[in-house]
This record gives C-alpha cells, structure tokens and sequence, in this order.
C-alpha cells in the first residue's frame, strides 16, 4: 500500500517511541536513552535501547533496531500497512484511503490466503470430531475431560484422524497448491506425496487477539509421541509471543490473569467460569510472553501443577513476570496437581476461595527455599535464614525491604531485629554502602553490561567485532530500495552475491565514516570541502549519506524518518539503523583513533576518485580526477 511520505511522518511524530515501546518492555532511563531487555531474543542483562531524540530503537545484543513502525511489524508481525494503520489509530490520524502496490498486495493476499488455510483446518477438525471417526477424540474431550459441547464449541476444539493424509487432500481439493501448503504448518510435502502434521490427536485451534486461527495443537489418543505437538513456526504463528486463551482472557472484567501449564487447563477454568485464564504454547514461559501480558494487566496468578515440574515452571516464571514489572502470587492447588483436578472435586467456589488466598510470589519462594533445610539441626536452621536474608536483598526501596523481613519474621518464627540486621550485615559484607540495596548493586552490574552492550556496538562499527553481523553490519544490501510501494520484509529465497574481500573493506570504510558523521555531527567541518554525499560510492550508503549531508546542512536531520524509507527491505533497515545506533561518542578520544578517523576519510574519498575515473567518459575528466588523486596525497586532517 503506498502512503505519501508526509503521512508516514506524521503518524510517526504522533507516536512517541518511548510511549509506545513501554507498553511493551519496561525501561529504565540511563543517560539520555532507556534500556530494557530485548523483546526480540531472549536475555538477561538489559541491551535493548530506545533513544527518545532520535526516535528508533537498537539492541547491541541480537542487532534489531528501527523506529516505532519497524518496532510494531517485528513484535506484532504486522506488514507495514497494518502497523502504520494501528499507529494511525492510536494517535487519532485518519489514513487516507489508498490502493495497494502489487508486492504489497501479494504479501496481504498471502497472509490473508494462510488464514484462510489455518480456518478450513480448523472447521474440517471440528467437524471430523463429531464424525464416527472421531468418536475416540470426542469421548477423551466429553467424557474423561468432561468439556461440555458449548465449551468445546467455544473453543473450536476437533480431531485429527488416523489417516495420515486426511487434511491434506482435503486442502488440495479446495485448490491450495503444495508450494502453499508446506507454508502453512499443517502438512509435510515431499516426493511421495503430503501427509498431515497432525493426525491421531485432538486439536485445539490457537487464535491471535482478533479471534483469527494462526496455528493448533494437538494431543495424541493412546501412547504416542510427542504427547503434545504445536505447529511450527510461520509467517502468522509465534508460540513465544502467544498466549493460549488470550483473545478470550483479554476481554474478562477480572483485574489479573491466571496463568496455567496447559490448553485443557484454561479450557476447564473458562468452563468453570474463570475467563481470565491464558497459557503458553508448549515452551517454558519467556519475557515475550510476560510483554504481551503486561498490556492487558500488571496482576498475574500463577496456576501452575503442584507437582515438581509445576513448582520449577513457577520458580522460572516470577522473576521473567518481575523484571516487567508484574505483581504475582502462586496459586496452592493442594492435594491436587492442576486447576480441572482441583475444579472436579472442590468446585469452583473453592478454586475462588484459593485466587483469594493466593500466595505472595516471594513468600512462595521463601517457602519453597525452606523445604530443603532441616529446620531441626542448627546448622540447617542458620543457612537457611542466611539465604532468606540473602533474597530479601533483593529489594531497593528500604520500605520495602522492611515490609517483607517483618512479614519473613512473622511467618517463619525469626526475631524481627535479628534478621533485620543479619540482612544489613549481609549488604555490607557484599560490598553495599551504607543504605544500598543489593538489587541497586544488580542493577549497577546491568548498567555495566549494557555499556558493555553498546561497546560492542562500537566495536561492531569500526568493522573490527567478528559478529558484527548481528547488529547489521555486515548484512549486504540487495541494490537501492524500491519504490516507496510494497513495504514488508525481503520476499522467501531472496540471495545476495558475496563481495569480495577488497569491497567488502570499502564498505566498511564508508559505513564508518557515515556512522561517525551521524555521531558527531561537528565533524562535519573537519571533511568540508573534502567529503560529499556523491563520495559513498556503494548504493545504500549513498542514499542514506545524502539525505543525513541534507539534514545537517538543514538542520533538520531525522534518523527515524530516514529510516522510513528502508522499512521495504528487511536487511536494509536493519543496516541503516546500525549505523544510526553505534555509540562513537568516545571512539575519538586519543591520538591512535584521530588517526584512523583520518585514514578513513583518505580512504573514502580516494575509492571514490578511483571509481570515477572508471568511470570518465572523455580525457578533460579523467585529468581533473587524475589531479584530484594527486592532491589527496597531500591530505592532512586534524580534530585538534
């Protein structure tokens, strides 16, 4: 879909990235950015930055960075039409109705063609269950479960039969080719022919927020495995950024969520009349997920099995479920192992009467720590409140810390003062000054590490970091962007030819020097009359070295609206806001890097002059270039 430029900015302007990417990920301010942990890979020091002046994003971690849109399309996996129209609509501005570019419509036709798919799939699963062929699938459901028909209707639950090519055919008839179907996740095509991903199993559609099918699981009748199977990976299915339930729990008039291991789980608690209820897609819970959750609430309680797995899982959950600044309490389930275990037996009063004695997410922690002491034997007693001190230094406001050694000390039969000041002496023997906390400690190292991250960042600049193709520098473009048509990433099995080795460091050189220039706008003055836009010779490079010589030259330079119109091409924007995201403030500092700065402008400028003369189309040309060569002999730059 194509938009004026003017458009695009204004629904950029109108969406503070800060604003925005909050809603997402938490960020604590550090200097003139913010920091948080990556929503696009999993870690735990804080590399992902938001720079409020230059309006883009960058994790020094796994090379993801952009502006507000580009943020929407990755974690939303949004096309780019669908993340300016949810902006639009966040900020109040009315897109103008356009028509679709043909790359554009393709992309559209083919997620709309996939959703299509994945809804045949799952009406032909529902019907084959009330099928006779589906009898063992709907007796598991119906009867052993004991979902009744309007919950397994709601649901959309069904069953995959024996026949191992049952959906297949079923879907060739309906005129999908393979070439489309080995896209969808539903079925297997090789040279024999296709068979089912999914057969022998009960199925349980999963549904993005808008009720729309992106993909299913399955469980197997009788013994096989894998017990449970979800579908792969696709362009509309990503398990860790899903949350099973959640178009219905999103909608519930409940303050909190209730998390649970499994999809029967939550289809029991809806039954039951608990609608609140969400769960994760067959992988241990991540921060994805506590960032999707943290849109619809900052209340969670976990409901996870009482056996050991459930308690480990609980144990992962709370502090992934913290850093984004959850509220969490533990569910006791006890003497039963799951929610429809305890539902079947107590009856949901009861399950009610437990969300409200729910447990506190440390308490719970402090409990579970406590099991593995042998409070009897002195020894065992004393390291068990050593550890407890230990954890209850994790919180840096006094207050708070306060509240929980009183709370530690009244349950667990510890004199008040005592632990008091065995958590003070703690503080200090790690190395805390008077008064500091040890998570400001942690938070101190987090610090380090992500000045660590943007070193790295650095590092990858200069071309000197081996993988530096994490944070898109060393990803070859594909030739100039497109048209400003047809926005969404490069299409399946696009390949680039490798560069040499000679070319690839004129890259380098050019990359360089255009990231310092972005960097340290005064140098500018340093190339006057030496450097120009037309000197960055390789295509991308030139089109971003014009627009960023335009905007200083205008003062007006604006990184995300540049980057706007690299949105097109994946590995493109990507680059570009590598260069807009290294952090050279300091990489000028001492005479070895002045230097290098200078043997990079000789560099630049004279594969420039060598390209042209390639290039000369008459002898007057090439002798004034010839001239030119001579004269950058003599080149001397100084930053004093």
């Amino acid at each position: 879909m194509y938009y004026p430029d003017e458009v695009i900015e204004e629904v950029r302007m109108k969406n503070d990235i800060v604003d925005v990417i909050s809603g997402y990920v938490k960020l604590q301010k550090k200097g003139a950015s913010y920091f948080g942990l990556c929503p696009f890979h999993n870690e735990k020091s804080p590399s992902f930055s938001v720079s409020p002046g230059k309006q883009m994003y960058y994790c020094f971690g796994c090379g993801a960075g952009g502006n507000v849109i580009t943020f929407l399309m990755e974690y939303e996996n949004y096309t780019f039409p669908e993340a300016l129209q949810s902006l639009a609509d966040r900020a109040g501005v009315n897109l103008p109705k356009m028509e679709y570019s043909k790359e554009a419509r393709e992309q559209a036709d083919f997620k709309a063609r996939l959703l299509e798919a994945n809804k045949l799939a799952a009406n032909y699963f529902y019907y084959q269950l009330k099928q006779p062929q589906g009898q063992l699938g709907y007796q598991y459901l119906h009867d052993k479960r004991g979902l009744k028909d309007e919950t397994i209707r709601h649901f959309g639950l069904g069953y995959a039969n024996k026949t191992s090519d049952d959906l297949y055919r079923y879907l060739k008839e309906k005129g999908y080719e393979d070439s489309f179907l080995k896209e969808t996740g539903l079925v297997t095509v090789e040279e024999r022919g296709g068979r089912d991903k999914f057969w022998n199993r009960v199925m349980f559609p999963i549904m993005d927020v808008n009720n729309r099918v992106i993909g299913f699981g399955g469980r197997v009748m009788g013994d096989g495995e894998p017990k449970y199977l979800n579908s792969p990976e696709t362009k509309l299915f990503d398990k860790s950024r899903n949350l099973y339930g959640l178009n219905y729990a999103r909608t519930s008039r409940e303050k909190f969520f209730l998390i649970c291991e499994g999809y029967l789980d939550v289809i029991s608690l809806h039954q039951a009349g608990f609608t609140n209820a969400v769960a994760s897609l067959g992988t241990a819970f991540t921060t994805q997920h506590a960032n999707v959750l943290k849109r619809y609430t900052d209340q969670v309680i976990l409901t996870y099995d009482s056996d050991g797995a459930g308690v480990k899982a609980a144990l992962r959950a709370i502090p992934i479920l913290k850093e984004v600044g959850m509220s969490i309490k533990v569910l006791n389930m006890r003497p039963y192992k799951d929610p429809d275990e305890f539902i079947k037996n107590m009856g949901a009063e009861a399950f009610r009467e437990r969300i409200g004695e729910a447990r506190n997410s440390f308490m719970f922690e402090v409990d579970v720590l406590k099991k593995d002491y042998q409070l009897e034997d002195p020894e065992q007693k004393t390291k068990f409140y050593l550890e407890t001190a230990k954890m209850l230094l994790r919180f840096g406001e006094p207050l708070e810390r306060d509240n929980y050694i009183q709370a530690v000390s009244r349950e667990h039969m510890i004199p008040y003062e005592e632990l008091r000041q065995l958590v003070n002496r703690l503080g200090m023997t790690m190395g805390l000054k008077a008064g500091e906390s040890y998570s400001k400690q942690a938070a101190g190292r987090i610090n380090r590490q992500a000045g660590a991250y943007s070193e790295r960042g650095e590092a990858a600049s200069r071309g000197q970091s081996a993988g530096n193709a994490q944070g898109g520098y060393a990803q070859e473009s594909g030739g100039p962007p497109d048209s400003r048509e047809g926005y969404g990433a490069r299409g399946p099995g696009a390949k680039r030819e490798k560069r040499p080795a000679k070319e690839d460091g004129i890259r380098k050189s050019q990359r360089l020097l255009l990231t310092w220039l972005i960097e340290n706008p005064e140098l500018f003055d340093k190339i006057d009359g030496i450097i120009t836009a037309d000197d960055f010779v390789e295509d991308l490079y030139h089109q971003v070295a014009d627009e960023v010589f335009r905007g200083h030259a205008a003062g007006t330079l604006n990184p995300a609206a540049i980057l706007s119109r690299y949105i097109n091409d994946e590995d493109q924007y990507k680059e570009v806001a590598a260069l807009f995201n290294a952090s050279l403030s300091d990489s000028l500092s001492n005479e070895e890097q002045k230097k290098a700065f200078s043997e990079t402008v000789y560099k630049v400028r004279k594969n420039s002059l060598d390209t042209a003369s390639k290039n000369a189309k008459d002898i007057a040309g090439l002798q004034e270039i010839i001239r030119q060569q001579a004269a950058l002999k003599q080149l001397r730059i100084t930053l004093d």
